[in-house]
Order: structure tokens, then sequence, then C-alpha cells
């Protein structure tokens, strides 16, 4: 068994939770909260804000850009935490539960899940971690040179809870994956939390395990399989995408959110090898469709000749359809990018909002190679030797490659490359200005940074990025940094101008900042640090 520990509501302490697989139905969902109006701020509840993954909090009220400065805005308070913070903090509004909290959600790589008050240095409302070192239950340590990320000056010395968990506000649960060695033998869980009390529902967890439709014996294998990119919710079913290493395949496991029932599997390479879905830890873009997009690392490709295997892809996956591919981009020079782990999916896939013209439903990518896609989502654009036929290729950061996913705002695109300015594109119809419109004087050390954006509709926009300093395990703090939305070449603040009063715990790479009610909330490999006005 695994043990739920409570600590700041008693009342609602939990007894041990079995690990036995779903057999029926979860109990009967209990709302947050009543839906809040359509003004309300709705919550961060998934990686990047919202399906499209644009990154925006457009109902922040309190933020502008005249009062984000060294002398209004700073560092307010810090919550510890038992391991890195490599998932986005998720913002859960008007919790019910021992009173009615604003919630900051934090997953941890030892396994742990917490729930802090998000507005005031309370301290943790409820803590739960999923291992018990007594019974043989730990984290999985990076000892294997079949881990993926396990370079000492990255992730060590564990992997836990790595990709973004996801919210449902109609039910009031939190569903996150848990990766775990129990004596030697390695294994993932899905995991579905009461977000008011940390409660896991009966019926929760349930075991990953899938076999590639149509390919028996192609089976998802625990122990090479790496939860990276952030999990997606949408249409009652839960998306849980797994990157691979060694030999082993990418994946994308649906399960129904009531029963926790596998009702939707897709494996990227089933007669090939590698193909993870690794996307610098974005969540799958959903269209209003429920149709997702992914972007695919490097591995086997054939479906040019009509193969099942979609290595070095931009994939669109019918939800409704068993995630048969219905579309896909793959680049002419895919194999010489395979051959160099010149991933296209090393960041994630970004829908832009619809607008009238030839390609009126677009898509944003970019990938290790450095080029910028610009891909029509009604024709993604298939494979082709004699070039990329897509809607725009921008090739301005093919010295240092994206390893990042971009945001949106204003009809403009904002892109933090590797080693690169924060590049701020306008868009004029269909495509992109061919330069930036406005440039960071800063740069973004490896692997660049995915950039979040606050506003109050139109107006008062901020871009928030957090710069990674370095990426050795204690090593120097991260650096939230605030921009204008209309011109990022105007800095509104550093966290790194304060000195010791605004300092950041150690940065960890692929971060992204969650802004709410007037807060900012970056994780770090030992500490959530919250952000805002002061008093």
């Amino acid at each position: 068994m695994i043990q739920l520990r409570l600590f700041a509501l008693p009342a609602l302490a939990m007894a041990a939770i079995a690990l036995g697989a779903c057999t029926s139905p979860l109990p009967a969902p209990r709302p947050l909260a009543s839906s809040p109006p359509p003004d309300i701020f709705p919550g961060v509840l998934t990686w990047h804000n919202d399906r499209a993954r644009t990154g925006q909090n457009r109902a922040e009220t309190l933020l502008t850009p005249t009062l984000v400065n060294g002398k209004r805005f700073g560092k307010l308070f810090s919550y510890r935490v038992d391991g890195q913070i490599y998932a986005q903090p998720l913002y859960v509004p008007r919790v019910r539960g021992r009173g009615t909290h604003d919630v900051v959600i934090v997953a941890t790589e030892h396994d742990s899940v917490y729930a802090f008050d998000a507005l005031v240095a309370r301290g943790q409302l409820w803590h739960d971690s999923f291992i018990d070192p007594g019974r043989g239950i730990t984290t999985v340590p990076c000892t294997s040179p079949r881990q993926p990320e396990c370079d000492p000056t990255i992730m060590a010395p564990e992997h836990g809870i790595t990709g973004t968990p996801v919210v449902d506000a109609a039910t009031g649960r939190l569903y996150v994956d848990v990766q775990t060695d129990e004596r030697g033998t390695f294994i993932h869980r899905l995991h579905v939390l009461d977000v008011s009390s940390g409660a896991e529902v009966p019926g929760s967890p349930v075991t990953v395990r899938a076999t590639a439709p149509g390919f028996p014996g192609v089976e998802f294998h625990p122990y090479t399989a790496f939860q990276r990119s952030g999990l997606a919710l949408d249409r009652g079913i839960v998306y849980v995408p797994y990157a691979s290493n060694d030999d082993a395949r990418g994946w994308m496991i649906g399960f129904d959110a009531a029963t926790l029932d596998v009702v939707r599997v897709f494996c990227v390479t089933p007669k090939g090898t590698l193909g993870g879905i690794w996307e610098g830890g974005a969540a799958p873009a959903v269209d209003e469709g429920g149709d997702l997009y992914i972007s695919t690392g490097n591995g086997a490709f054939n479906a040019a000749v009509g193969g099942p295997n979609h290595g070095m892809s931009v994939l669109r996956l019918a939800a409704t359809n068993q995630l048969n591919v219905v579309d896909y981009f793959a680049p002419y020079n895919e194999r010489p990018m395979s051959r160099r782990d010149g991933d296209l999916g090393s960041g994630g896939v970004m829908l832009l909002p619809d607008h009238p013209g030839p390609h009126r439903r677009e898509a944003v990518t970019g990938g290790k190679e450095g080029r910028l896609f610009v891909l029509d989502r009604d024709a993604l654009g298939t494979f082709h030797r004699d070039g990329n036929h897509v809607v725009q290729q921008l090739d301005a950061n093919l010295r240092n490659g994206y390893y990042s996913s971009p945001a949106y705002f204003g009809g403009a695109v904002y892109y933090a490359a590797n080693s690169a300015h924060l590049d701020r594109y306008a868009i004029h119809g269909a495509r992109l200005t061919g330069t930036p419109v406005s440039q960071s004087v800063e740069t973004f050390n490896y692997p660049g940074s995915t950039p979040s954006v606050s506003s109050n509709g139109e107006q008062n926009g901020i871009v928030w990025v957090v710069g990674v300093s370095g990426r050795v395990r204690g090593g120097p703090p991260a650096v939230l940094r605030a921009y204008n939305a209309r011109d990022v070449t105007h800095e509104l603040y550093a966290s790194d101008q304060g000195g010791a009063r605004d300092r950041a715990g150690p940065a960890n790479k692929f971060s992204v900042p969650t802004i709410a009610n007037g807060r900012v909330y970056v994780g770090t490999q030992t500490e959530l640090d919250v952000y805002g006005l002061r008093p």
C-alpha cells in the first residue's frame, strides 16, 4: 500500500489506499465550487493554461506593466518541497475544503503532490507521497543508462512525477502519472486525487498497461517509458503521453476519466523504435473538435510509404477514432535529423486562434534543428523529398534550436529559443513576420524557455519567462523576468536585480511560470517561489 499523508487538514485524513485496478466507475464527482461567471478567472488547470497551449491568462487585473517593477513587485514567500519541480504549478481557485482556498498544486520528482494556499504563506493544505521506502517503494533512481535524462547535471538523483498533472474543475479531481521503483520493477500508475483534500478517489490508482492496436505483442514497457509531457483532459478522456529511451517507443494512452479504463491507445512507432513524445514538457494541444496535436522525436518513420511509424513528425490524432493519425507533417530531411538526434519534437505544438484567409486554422511549432514551422491544421504538409510543404518556415535559430514552446497574445507569437533572445513575431494574414518585431536584450541559456502571458483582456499584457542560468543540480538560481508584451525590448522586472530579497531557488530547465490573481509561481529544484505586488 501507499500511504496518504495529510498535514494541514487533519479532519480529512485518509487511510492507506490499495493499488488495485479499477473495476467499476468512480464515485459521483463533487464540483470544486459553483461554476464561475465567464469574466471570472477559471484557474490554471492544465499545462500552459488552455488546450490550445497559448500560455495566456486574460483575466489578470492586478498585475500591470506600470506596477511590475523592482520597487513594487518581488518575491513574497516560498514553500519548501521534497524534490525538483519539473511540472508547471497549477492554480485552482475557490476550493472548498476546510474553508475555501485558492490553491496552488505542485508535483515533484520525489513522487509527491502538494497543495498550498496560493495567496498567503499559511503552509501546506495537504501533501500526498506515493513512496514507501520501508516496503521497497521508491522513486526511480537515475542509475540506469536506459533511463532518460539521468544526467547528473540535469535531473539526478531520481524520477517521480515529471509531466504536469491536469485538473477537472467540474469534478474536483486531479489526474497525475506517478512512476515508482518497487524492488527493481518500474511501474507507472495514473492516480486520481480529490483536490479539496488530497484523498485518493476510490478505484484509483490504475497501473498503466497498453498494447498497440493492430500490433499484438507490441506492449507499453514502463522500464524505458518516461512521462515527460503534460497530461490533457478533453471530453471525459485523460490523455497521458510517454517518451522513450534506448529501443523503446513513444505512446499516447487515453483513460476514461470516470472509470480509468484504457479507451484510446496510440503507439508512435509500432514497427520500429523511438519516436518519443517529449515536447519539452508541453501537453498535447486539443482543437475544438477534440483532435490532438503532438510532435514526436527521432525514431522510425515510414508513413510516407503507408507504414505505421511516425517518428520526427507533427501528428493530428483523431480522438473520436481511436487516436488514428488523420494528418501529419514530417521534414524532408527527417532521416539525417533522426541520425543526429535532431528532434522535431523537442518543443510543443501551439494552436493559433482561427482567422480569415486561406489558412484559417493554424499551428506553430519548432524543433532542435532551429526551424520554426507554421502549419495548416487542415493540411499539415505530409512528407515531400523536395522540401517542406508548409504555410511558412523560418530558419532564424538554426544555430540554437527550439527546446521550448511558444506563447500567444494580441496577434503575436512569443518564442525563447535555446541560447537566444525572447522574440515577438507579429501575425499578418496567415504568416509570421520574417524576423521578430521586437526582441529582448537578454538571452536565455540552454534550453531556452517557454513564456507565459498575463493580461486584462487585450490590455496590460506582460510576458513572463523563467531563465536558467545554469543546469547543475543545486546550482545557480532561476531568474523570473517580465517584459512588456507589446515591446519585449522593455524588461519590466528581473528577480536577479534585487539581491537575496528576490532570489529564487536553483533553476530547473523547462520551468513554466504560472500567473494568477496577482501572483506568479515558479517551480525550482527545492521550492515553490511566489512573487507578487509588495504590501
